[in-house]
Parts: structure tokens; sequence; C-alpha cells
């Protein structure tokens, strides 16, 4: 069970922060049913989840010393480009990526669409609706919770992450 003020991942709607649990008025008088009162960080709205949910997937943010270290094996993550002349089955599948909800298989998603981003630059092409969207999406979950974790904007994360990186690099040489 999460606590006031945890930073929870939800769902598809990434970093939320629970302000409150609470059998809400809209709930029948009978039951005894508690909810979190979840406020997304980097969207509008007020969310009700039930405590005992389990259609919904949530789980603690990652902590400072994992979102550092996830950064630390950005650039050995290897990834694929997943190809497919069917919309839906690309949509498919770059939804089941976002739906393991684990931040590596998000940076295999956006390194991978990157990738296919830049073939297509090669091509002198552009790359296409569906992998701009689950671009944004990947991205927008991985730079929310990395921005989390880290106390900083989701502004100021891709900044970092290539701070981080060239600094692990210039002490490797």
């Amino acid at each position: 069970m999460f606590e006031v003020d945890d930073l929870i991942m939800y769902g598809g709607t990434g970093v939320c922060k629970v302000e409150a649990i609470t059998k809400p008025e809209f709930e029948d008088p009978d039951e005894d049913r508690l909810y979190y009162v979840l406020q997304p960080l980097y969207q509008s709205g007020t969310i009700y989840a039930p405590i005992d949910n389990d259609k919904v997937f949530m789980r603690p943010v990652i902590s400072e010393d994992e979102a550092n270290d996830l950064i630390d094996i950005m650039p050995e993550v290897h990834t694929e480009i997943y190809k497919s002349s069917s919309i839906q089955q690309l949509s498919k599948h770059y939804q089941s990526v976002i739906d393991t909800h684990k931040c590596v298989d998000l940076i295999k998603l956006t390194k991978s669409i990157h990738k296919k981003k830049v073939d297509a630059m090669k091509q002198n092409r552009h790359l296409g609706q569906i992998d701009k969207k689950f671009l944004k999406r990947a991205e927008d979950l991985l730079f929310g919770e990395i921005a989390a974790a880290l106390h900083m904007s989701m502004d100021e994360v891709s900044d970092y992450i290539g701070s981080r990186i060239n600094s692990v690099y210039e002490e490797a040489e």
C-alpha cells in the first residue's frame, strides 16, 4: 500500500503523487472501499484509483540511484528496429513494450524508434505517425519518471542524460 505523498507510476498516465487515501463521496455508503487520490505530475486532473485495483498497473517511482544507474547503462542497451507493414501490428508491438512498465524496455523502444528516424532521414523520408506517437509516449513515461526520481523538471532530463553519459565516456578515456 502506498502512503500519502508517495510518487508512483500509474498505468499509462505516468508519475502521480498520492494526495490522499479516502472513501470518496461517489462510493456507495455501504461499501468500505478506499481509494488513492492521485495527482498526475505532468497532466491535469485528478485520478481516483481503488487501493485494491488490479486492473491498472501501479508501482513506486524508481529511486535516485536507480535513475542514475539507468542513465549509465543507456549507451549499452541494445535494440533492434521493429518494422511492420501493418499499422495495427506496429501499434500493438509498441503498446506491448509500454505495457511492461519497465524503464529498460522504454529505453529500448525509444532507441529503436530513434534509429528508425535516422534511417528514414537518410532516405529523405519522415518518421511515421505511429512511430512519432509511441516515441513521445515512451519518452514522456521514461523522462517523467527520471525527472521525478532526480527531483528535476522533465525539460532538464535530456540535457542531464547527455552530460552524465558524456562524463562517463570522458572518465573512461
